[in-house]
């Protein structure tokens, strides 16, 4: 795998400021990263019975919005493998020119059958919280998570202290606009994998799974994923999905995320920064974590 950049223009907007400091002002141009939403729609059926659902609407940083269609629908659980996805492609059917570029749909195979209940739960996403389109607390408690392998990998402390810094120097966005998330997925000696940025933690992981699920690389057994701030459970639940071992985050993880964790088998670190970092959970993952 190689960590490929791809920075659309619709990823960010130049606008016109008052820069001020001290009591001066002057006239000066800014770069803010793009918050556009992106309507997620489904074709589903057999051939010629063929139906079309909006599933969800997320706003989002434009780019890469293939892989975060799919990232999507696999940690939903909408479809479980890259067979049941048939194709990717911008909706044609849109009212306004301009807006087909915020319009996905998704074309799942005639085989795949999709749990009609959880179309009709149409989610509405926001680009802080990517749980808010769950309809109820029970529904999150209830997400289905495979139970992650007992065996390696075994990730140096060393190679923890290092991640912040290798996915700092790849996010070209973040350093234009300063106003981005970022997942990067490494292995276990540190090597960068994959990295996506986004205004929502959430996207921005949905878009690197879904970049394993189209290069056909998932389970992610071995690998290491950071996040940009804090880890939320719903990182947790996705990265399972995925089969990701090792959850690092810059900031602090939530109960509900430990929790999870432990029931997953996740190693969950929080804090990396400043060449410390804790430990929540599975800790034996973590090479020289353990007191003597």
């Amino acid at each position: 795998m190689s960590a490929p950049v791809f920075l659309p223009p619709t990823s960010y907007e130049y606008v016109t400021v008052h820069r001020v400091q001290g009591t001066t002002a002057v006239e000066a141009t800014d770069v803010l990263a793009a918050e556009e939403p992106l309507e997620i729609r489904v074709g589903f059926g057999p051939a010629g019975q063929r139906q079309h659902r909006t599933l969800s609407i997320t706003m989002r940083t434009p780019g890469h919005d293939f892989e975060l269609a799919a990232g999507f629908l696999f940690t939903e659980g909408i479809i479980s493998s890259r067979q049941e996805l048939q194709g990717l492609v911008y909706c044609p059917d849109v009212e306004k020119e301009e807006e087909r570029e915020n319009v996905v749909r998704a074309e799942l195979a005639p085989s795949a059958l999709p749990d009609l209940p959880r179309l009709e739960r149409h989610f509405y996403t926001s680009s802080s919280c990517g749980v808010c389109g769950k309809t109820s607390i029970e529904a999150v408690h209830a997400a289905a998570c495979p139970v992650l392998p007992t065996t390696g990998p075994q990730v140096a402390a060393s190679v923890i202290h290092l991640l912040p810094e290798r996915q700092r120097q790849a996010q070209e966005l973040f350093e234009q606009t300063g106003g981005l998330h970022a997942a990067a997925l490494f292995s276990p000696e540190g090597e960068l994998l994959l990295l996506r940025e986004d205004v929502g933690r959430h996207n921005a992981l949905d878009k690197v799974i879904g970049a394993a699920l189209l290069q056909g690389l998932l389970p992610l057994h071995n690998t290491v994923l950071l996040v940009s701030g804090r880890a939320s459970f719903e990182l947790v639940q996705k990265a399972a999905v995925a089969g990701i071992p090792v959850l690092a985050a810059v900031g602090a993880p939530s109960s509900l995320a430990v929790q999870a964790a432990h029931n997953f088998g996740m190693t969950v670190c929080g804090f990396v920064r400043q060449n410390r970092f804790n430990v929540y959970s599975h800790a034996w993952r973590i090479a020289g974590s353990v007191p003597a």
